[in-house]
């Protein structure tokens, strides 16, 4: 779920969004990503470049909505030996598979994975005088992980691969579980069916948020006052927005019998300054029967890091953490290095 609620933010984007706008992106590009692929989805047209600052990538995202990130949608991609599995990337509220994948998506292709993303859940809103159906992960739940499924299957059928790896970000997170429960990504009475073996969130709003305060001041304004502003604020953020608060129904039936499938192993990664999916606690799952679940801090043993919601996808060591979770014999040592604070 991205904060739009903090004015730093919006006025970093709009300024980003202006530069992008006429050319002068102030990108820095990491290092060479590898070959990419000129074959890509339909529902993304060529790619964008390489950035390393979160902000500008989300910014670059607003204004080139269909854009790929660099090392994804390479349709001719075949996992091997090494990299059995594909990995798909799933991008959280307000964002675009560009925007939050623009650093993490080359460096898993370089590293070998056949690496896959798509935009999903666009619906107007409201928000910033943004009405264009062009904002990512604002529509229902329930309807982007059908999207998600039928995005899966055809990246199963590309591959030849019977499985999947996922990563998830904030909404995406939750999207992921859902397809994983009521959507055919994972099958409780024959693990071996699992269209998904390994799943990798981060900042995911697995039991909810209060979005610094917002959801609870949500229900204050209802109980003291009659005041019911959940409409105002679902034409603000979207319906995916208010479905991520604590106690909707979509959290309270995704969670009802415990927080896992069978057979998928989790690796859930907070962050301790998330402003957006908070208390950060929240995201942490508990492994029910057949599942494993390491749920992780970004910053244990790393206190330079200091990423927010946003940035944690720009952060070296949680690119690190993405590596190890996928192939822990091939990448066993988690980067500390330091991150910033939404830039």
């Amino acid at each position: 779920m991205r904060s739009i609620l903090r004015s730093p933010r919006i006025a970093v984007a709009i300024m980003a969004a202006a530069i992008v706008g006429s050319g002068l992106n102030a990108a820095v590009a990491i290092g060479d990503p590898g070959p990419v692929s000129e074959t890509h989805s339909a529902d993304t047209v060529g790619y964008g470049p390489v950035l390393t600052d979160e902000a500008a990538a989300f910014a670059y995202g607003l204004v080139n909505p269909d854009v790929a990130p660099q090392g994804a949608n390479n349709w001719a991609c075949k996992p091997d030996d090494a990299h059995p599995r594909p990995v798909v990337l799933v991008h959280g509220t307000w964002a675009s598979a560009f925007g939050a994948y623009s650093y993490m998506s080359p460096q898993l292709a370089k590293a070998g994975y056949c690496v896959f993303t798509f935009n999903y859940g666009r619906a107007n809103v409201a928000g910033a005088g943004l009405n264009q159906p062009t904002i990512g992960a604002t529509g229902y739940i329930e309807d982007s992980a059908k999207q998600l499924a039928a995005f899966v299957d055809r990246v199963l059928a590309a591959t030849g691969t019977g499985q999947v790896d996922m990563i998830g970000h904030s909404q995406g997170g939750v999207v992921a579980r859902q397809y994983l429960k009521f959507e055919g990504g994972a099958d409780a009475n024959d693990p071996a069916a699992n269209k998904v073996k390994k799943l990798i969130t981060y900042g995911a709003t697995n039991h909810g948020t209060t979005l610094s305060g917002l959801g609870s001041l949500l229900g204050v304004f209802k109980n003291t006052m009659g005041l019911d502003l959940s409409t105002p604020t679902e034409a603000l953020i979207g319906h995916a927005g208010i479905q991520q608060l604590i106690g909707s129904p979509v959290l309270t039936r995704l969670n009802e019998g415990g927080d896992t499938m069978p057979g998928i192993d989790y690796t859930i990664v907070a962050d301790r300054y998330d402003e957006v999916s908070s208390p950060f606690t929240r995201t942490y799952l508990t492994a029910g029967p057949d599942a494993t679940v390491d749920d992780v801090l970004l910053q244990d043993g790393c206190s330079q890091d200091i990423s927010d919601h946003n940035s944690m996808l720009y952060s070296p060591r949680a690119v690190s953490i993405a590596l190890r979770a996928l192939d822990p014999v091939a990448h066993p040592t988690e980067v500390c290095a330091a991150n910033p604070w939404l830039l």
